[in-house]
């Protein structure tokens, strides 16, 4: 059964979401129209990127704990990933902008932005000889300006509340996939790639790379859904 694992933290990822995408007050699924193409896009961007550094030899795939069905080298549950996980994503952001409408945290989302940015590229310039660091660190630091840069700070108090609670759930499925409760990682990294620091399994770039997953599928989320929502009005 030890097979099944990588395919069980996807679909434990996505099993609440997707049950309650159809409660009346968050009404989850009628946003779906938004939603699919931004997860689309952003998997998209996130697939590339993968493949390159797996081929690279930045990280890898246990064999042991997926079902060994492989696209363009990367194993079907690492695709159903960059689904599940958005997905839920997005659900915990819906929910916490409708229990609290009135964005807590909007006054963080600048300073968030103009301290983050130049800690990224300072990392990443220190680091150039380590890949999964340094690119990593620098898309986030990308990531970041250009949705400030498109929307302000419209969105930012809500992108950051909702990335905090989803560090929840993120170091749960990412510490089962990186070791924390098997004998080998399902993922494994390449240490000499990386700082070496961990948050219990998982590596801390894992926290900005997790960052920009979230950001890069709430920005077109938002894009769409704002022209949805213009076209609607026109009609």
């Amino acid at each position: 059964m030890e097979k099944y694992l990588y395919l069980g933290v996807n679909i434990f990822a996505i099993s609440f979401p997707l049950v309650r995408s159809f409660e009346p007050k968050i009404k989850f699924a009628t946003k779906w129209r938004a939603l699919f193409p931004a997860i689309f896009i952003t998997g998209a961007f996130f697939l590339i990127w993968d493949h390159w550094f797996t081929v690279m030899g930045i990280w890898e795939f246990n064999s042991r704990y997926i079902l060994g069905v492989y696209l363009f080298e990367l194993p079907l549950e690492e695709w159903l990933f960059f689904f599940t996980v958005p997905f839920a994503c997005i659900f915990i952001y819906e929910v916490l902008i409708y229990f609290f409408p009135g964005d807590p945290l909007k006054d963080f989302g600048k300073p968030f932005v103009y301290v983050m940015v130049p800690l990224l590229i300072g990392f990443g310039l220190m680091h150039l000889d380590k890949w999964y660091t340094s690119v990593n660190f620098f898309i986030g630091a990308i990531a970041l300006m250009v949705h400030f840069l498109v929307f302000n700070d419209k969105y930012l108090g809500k992108f950051l509340f909702a990335y905090l609670v989803h560090l929840i759930p993120f170091i749960l499925c990412n510490g089962v996939l990186t070791g924390g409760l098997t004998d080998e990682p399902v993922v494994i990294y390449n240490n000499s790639e990386n700082l070496g620091i961990r948050i219990w399994t998982v590596p801390v770039e894992d926290t900005i790379y997790s960052m920009t997953l979230l950001l890069m599928n709430v920005s077109f989320f938002e894009k769409f859904r704002s022209h949805q929502t213009i076209q609607s009005v026109e009609s």
